[in-house]
């Protein structure tokens, strides 16, 4: 059997194919690893939207306790300690212990238990911390959905006769929301929250929760929830069957399964968690069937009552099957002809979103693009350029809506148009998804003699971070960054190219189309291959699948080793690439054990000594949050050995590599600087950041190691991507494109799922997402 390599130096380079992976790794769980349920897989964002894994006897998300260790969480923790200590030495001998010393063991266990709880009982007491039993379950699952923890329950897959052991795709974990400001700002009046926490005692939930309640229900919750006890599934995290106990506390005989309070609540409920996994509306019979798989006695009625409560939109769209001609009828019957149609449900907000962009999209379509330089001087721009920049540039001279598809190479061809059309005198700005795709592509333009050149017109427009024209898409929506708003409230651009395009979920793109003043350009720029957006929609693959405008496919291919070996992944291939340079390294493992000391070994010790990436530009990336080797457990080794500390700040020290979540699927790398009165203060991307210390539990968590969720958008000089045994349900191509994808220079891939690997990449692709969008668009594509 072939042995993993103790150093980077002394691993062959290769990819992770199939002869190279020993026949025994990944065979299974390691000693160390613990059974999960809370993410896609095993062991899984995320994805769904963030990949994401569970603690160790997790109930759909639900945690033992808020920072309480469970004594199956200790065990499993010292298995796994046990396990990086061995992983050095040989097979033989493993487990075969003499009594004295297990009891030693024991003993020394509890003498760090005991420690624990000392350090514990110093460090600030967090709320929640007293409760058990029902409460607390339910505080736990509110708490890991506002963390992003929480994973999609996969209600609608559920009645597949498969059984299913593994939980939803991570990809897909954090909540969708609206680009604006945090809607925290507005928060409940302290009466309103004590009125909600006096009925939340009544019917034993967690006090705790009333802020969160209140905010939700709006004016009168406390009422609200008194006539209607199952309104509380509109509180993130929380269950049918919790609010089923909630309201049985409160309603005593009179509640049942068949009240048609319960029946509604359930039906908004299934229809966020439809949104939360990608979906902008369901077709009516999986939402029936999710309905009586929940106990709802007449599905039909329920759903019914929702439509006519307002709280659910119902659509019948227009069939027409591949291959199969339209109905036809006799001369004068064309009325009577039935075409196929489905019926799908959705909430208000996705719907009037999916509307709205629909209607934007086919302004932009249909209008005449500003005439801001003459026609010749857009073909001298293009003529200047080459293959397909020369083709972007003449497809936006006449265009009012472009797509732009290819990879990180492709980036140059944006560039060259954004340059073009600022010498034109156009007002042309760019967004990414976050601050480092930002940073990376205003070097991008920095690099290629932006500056040159420019007129006045464009020098003057107001510039954000770095003085460059390139904003995230966040801060452009919210004015924090780009160039402002006209006197009508439009964006003050004649030219917006949007990086990263898969990411946009219906609701941001709605708010960008909207946004765009009459007869300005809009290009869509990205990777289509890359895992799609955390909201709700696939927008950038709905519009390549629609046609309705020019597209332009970038013919310049990713160098290198790591080019080659991502392009293949694209198609569907795993290919053995030659990496002289070490551009591409396999590390396997056998168990969860081994798996974190491999990861600690190569971020501190190899990688900065063989490839000469420090570890602070080393990037490591997982399937999930949770379990013997998610983030959390990375985190917690990559901090022990880079920057130990005792936490002193809400588990937080000064250099702490951290993640900060401003709302729920956005991701804002970044460092610890300090804490004081005002909350913890963070460095992201050279911008100060002050999170409010009740904010800190919810929003930042460590940062060496990421979702591939978290991480898309970004790329790194070095990136370590984790592959434990039990992550093999929750990979698909997307997932191990965009893991791959995000290294510049090496990349090494601890390989602990043997044949998996190359079966997701050839056999899995992305799940697919009910959207409205592509009938929305047909109108449109007639008249192009």
């Amino acid at each position: 059997m072939s042995t993993e390599p103790e150093t980077t130096e002394d691993t062959e380079p290769g990819t992770p194919g199939t002869g190279q992976v020993p026949d025994t790794v990944g065979g299974g769980a390691g000693a160390g690893q613990t059974a999960e349920t809370e993410g896609a897989g095993q062991v899984p964002e995320a994805e769904a939207a963030d990949a994401d894994a569970g603690e160790t006897s997790e109930t759909e998300g639900t945690e033992a306790g808020v920072g309480q260790k469970s004594e199956a969480e200790a065990a499993a923790a010292d298995a796994d300690a046990g396990q990086a200590s061995d992983a050095e030495g040989t097979e033989a001998g493993v487990g075969q212990v003499s009594e004295a010393e297990a009891e030693l063991r024991a003993q020394q266990a509890e003498r760090e238990r005991i420690e624990q709880r000392k350090a514990e009982k110093k460090a600030p007491i967090e709320s929640g911390t007293k409760l058990s039993g029902k409460a607390a379950d339910l505080l736990a699952a509110v708490r890991a959905v506002e963390s992003g923890e929480k994973p999609v329950a996969t209600v609608f897959e559920e009645s597949r006769p498969a059984p299913r052991r593994s939980a939803p795709e991570p990809e897909r974990r954090p909540q969708p929301v609206a680009p604006q400001p945090a809607a925290a700002s507005a928060a409940p009046a302290p009466e309103a929250v004590q009125a909600v926490r006096q009925v939340l005692a009544e019917g034993g939930a967690p006090e705790v929760l009333a802020p969160q309640v209140a905010a939700a229900l709006g004016e009168g919750a406390d009422e609200q929830l008194r006539a209607d006890p199952w309104q509380l599934l509109r509180t993130a995290g929380v269950r049918p069957e919790q609010a089923d106990g909630f309201a049985r506390s409160l309603l005593g005989a009179e509640c049942g399964p068949d009240d048609e309070r319960r029946g509604r609540a359930v039906t908004g409920w299934l229809l966020e968690q439809a949104a939360l996994a990608g979906h902008t509306a369901l077709e009516m019979p999986a939402l029936l069937a999710a309905l009586a798989q929940r106990g709802v006695p007449e599905p039909e009625s329920a759903v019914q009552d929702a439509i006519a409560e307002g709280e659910a939109l119902v659509f019948q769209d227009a069939l027409e099957e591949a291959g199969t001609p339209a109905p036809t009828a006799a001369e004068g019957d064309e009325e009577d002809v039935e075409r196929p149609v489905r019926v799908l449900v959705g909430l208000e907000r996705y719907a009037l979103a999916e509307e709205s962009l629909a209607d934007g999209l086919g302004r932009l379509v249909n209008s005449v693009p500003k005439q801001d330089g003459s026609a010749e001087e857009w073909e001298r721009a293009a003529a200047a350029a080459q293959g397909s920049t020369a083709e972007l540039i003449r497809a936006v001279a006449g265009q009012g809506l472009v797509l732009h598809t290819g990879g990180e190479a492709s980036l140059a061809e944006p560039a060259a148009l954004l340059n073009a059309a600022r010498t034109l005198g156009l007002r042309a700005w760019a967004a990414a998804h976050g601050p480092i795709g930002r940073g990376r592509f205003a070097a991008l333009l920095r690099r290629s003699g932006q500056a040159a050149d420019v007129p006045e017109r464009a020098e003057t427009a107001p510039a954000g971070p770095g003085d460059s024209p390139v904003a995230t898409v966040s801060g452009l929506l919210a004015g924090a960054e780009g160039p402002g708003r006209d006197t009508d409230g439009a964006l003050d651009l004649d030219l917006l190219v949007v990086l990263d395009a898969p990411q946009l979920d219906v609701e941001t793109a709605a708010l960008l189309t909207e946004s765009l003043p009459d007869g300005a350009r809009l290009v869509l720029a990205g990777d289509p291959a890359v895992l799609w957006s955390v909201g709700p929609g696939r927008v950038f693959a709905d519009l390549l699948a629609a046609r309705i405008c020019p597209q332009v496919a970038s013919r310049r291919p990713d160098p290198g080793p790591l080019g080659e070996l991502v392009s293949g992944i694209g198609i569907g291939e795993l290919n053995q690439v030659e990496a002289p340079g070490k551009e591409v390294v396999i590390v396997p493992v056998r168990d969860a054990g081994e798996a974190v000391h491999r990861t600690v070994q190569l971020v501190a010790d190899s990688v900065p000594r063989a490839i000469g990436v420090p570890a602070e530009e080393t990037q490591v990336i997982t399937p999930g949050h949770g379990g013997a080797v998610g983030t959390r457990a990375l985190n917690a080794a990559l901090k022990e050995r880079l920057n130990p500390g005792p936490g002193r700040f809400g588990g937080f020290d000064p250099g702490d590599r951290i993640v900060h979540s401003p709302a729920p699927g956005r991701a804002l790398p970044g460092r610890v600087v300090t804490a004081d009165a005002e909350g913890l203060h963070l460095s992201c991307e050279g911008e100060t950041v002050v999170v409010p210390k009740e904010r800190v539990e919810q929003s930042v968590r460590h940062g060496w190691a990421l979702t591939a969720h978290q991480a898309v958008g970004s790329r790194w000089p070095a990136v370590v991507v984790v592959l434990p045994g039990d992550a093999a349900q929750a990979l698909s191509r997307p997932w191990v494109y965009t893991a791959f994808g995000r290294a510049d220079r090496h990349l090494s891939v601890v390989h602990g799922v043997e044949q998996a690997l190359p079966r997701a990449v050839a056999e899995v692709p992305a799940k697919p997402r009910t959207t409205r969008l592509p009938v929305l668009l047909a109108p449109q594509i007639s008249g192009t």
